[in-house]
């Protein structure tokens, strides 16, 4: 029996991801396989085509951002967030678990990384809490669920990722994250106030009353601090920075805080930074790489026209196409990681949308928040593995604590999905729109 390159292809990635081969090893296996099987395309496409994913300008940006997060974290810029957020959600019911939502909402926009956020305020809220009389599904559950955010506002990794791929400006996605970034935040605070006023939680009882005069001189002490995210959105917004330059921007002014504001860096922090931005950027790079190299493999087989010749004998409405796609990345979230989800199916489907009359920035923002989903879905859900450590919970207790966020990030998705103006009209406003 005659196969298909395609089917090779195809098959063969399917058979890596169930053995357990890594993503990027799969997709290069993969695509070697096919050209050794048809035969139509030189050996040296491999490098030649690796090399040219990871020669976009662009692509320096995601490295920097997590690099200046981590500074952030050990300069003690996270925590004086931290502290002025709960001086004014702390007493409430709930209080810590909002203050948790509302400090990765903020922090979100400096590290552009979910699981980065959760380490970095699930470290400090998440004992709070427990000493607190809060449950450990409640803690990790609200530190996992606001680090959901962490790919929505802006500096964003994916969404750097999804804009390179889908040729789309990086400043125009991020523009149009921050309506739905605040819808999300909103309805993930509201989520956080019931299930604690469900289960009769209190807010924070080692928190002060609230004192407008006290505030004013935390948030005067805490300046540099809660000017970050300003001065690195601001750079970019104002046109004085493009996003990587802004990124490079944060890495110096966390620097700059940590060492002579805060005092709270030393070589050996900035060492440890390092360390960790390029074990995670090392590993998001190769799958770049080798996400180019399968992706001309797919266009060669003609898999984008394929697919939405498939998918238009179903159905021509952009709204249940769009339905049929969200289906799928949230089956998908649950065993692959954001970034692959998005290396492997932009190529893919951003053909069709030209067809169907989707917006690729609407349909950005649809993808990104789906894949925050994903964060929480196990048997992947990062954020769960890094907020159960830090809870000392198990995965299948969290899982079952975060029910009522997936639910709410849910009806966000249809919300979105259905209004596009919320996520279109921002940047076309502002001139970023196609």
């Amino acid at each position: 029996m005659e196969f298909s390159v395609l089917t090779i292809t195809l098959s063969s990635l399917v058979v890596l991801f169930l053995i357990g081969m890594p993503v990027f090893m799969s997709l290069a296996i993969s695509s070697g396989i096919a050209l050794i099987y048809g035969g139509y395309l030189p050996l040296s496409v491999i490098h030649n085509s690796i090399f040219d994913g990871l020669n976009l300008f662009p692509l320096l940006a995601i490295p920097c951002f997590v690099i200046a997060g981590t500074l952030m974290e050990y300069g003690n810029i996270t925590k004086q967030i931290v502290d002025v957020v709960n001086q004014i959600v702390g007493k409430i019911s709930g209080g810590l678990g909002i203050t948790t939502i509302l400090a990765c909402t903020f922090f979100a926009a400096i590290s552009g990384s979910g699981p980065g956020t959760v380490a970095a305020v699930g470290t400090l809220l998440v004992p709070a809490m427990l000493r607190n009389g809060y449950s450990k599904e409640y803690a990790g559950a609200t530190a996992s669920s606001g680090g959901t955010i962490g790919l929505l506002i802006p500096p964003s990794n994916p969404m750097i990722i999804y804009a390179i791929l889908a040729n789309v400006s990086v400043t125009g996605m991020f523009t149009a994250g921050f309506i739905p970034g605040f819808i999300v935040g909103f309805v993930m605070v509201t989520t956080a106030w019931l299930v604690a006023r469900r289960q009769g939680f209190s807010g924070d009882l080692e928190a002060k009353d609230f004192k407008f005069s006290y505030f004013l001189k935390s948030c005067f002490r805490s300046f540099f601090s809660l000017v970050t995210p300003l001065i690195i959105l601001g750079s970019i917004y104002s046109g004085l920075c493009t996003p990587v330059e802004a990124s490079v921007l944060a890495i110096v002014y966390a620097l700059f805080v940590g060492f002579f504001i805060n005092r709270a860096l030393n070589l050996s922090s900035v060492y440890k930074s390092l360390l960790e931005g390029a074990m995670i950027c090392g590993s998001v790079l190769i799958i770049v790489g080798t996400s180019t190299l399968f992706g001309k493999i797919l266009t060669f087989e003609q898999a984008p026209q394929r697919l939405a010749q498939s998918v238009l004998e179903v159905s021509s409405d952009p709204y249940i196409i769009m339905l049929m796609i969200i289906g799928v990345l949230i089956f998908l979230g649950m065993f692959m990681e954001t970034l692959s989800t998005i290396i492997i199916l932009v190529p893919v489907l951003m053909p069709m949308f030209s067809v169907v009359g989707i917006d690729p920035i609407h349909f950005g923002i649809i993808l990104v928040v789906t894949n925050e989903m994903a964060l929480l879905t196990p048997p992947l859900g990062v954020n769960l593995f890094v907020a159960s450590r830090i809870a000392n919970v198990s995965v299948e207790r969290l899982a079952i604590g975060v029910l009522p966020f997936l639910v709410a990030l849910l009806l966000c998705i249809l919300l979105l999905t259905f209004v596009p103006d919320l996520s279109t009209w921002l940047p076309a406003y502002l001139g970023y729109g196609q």
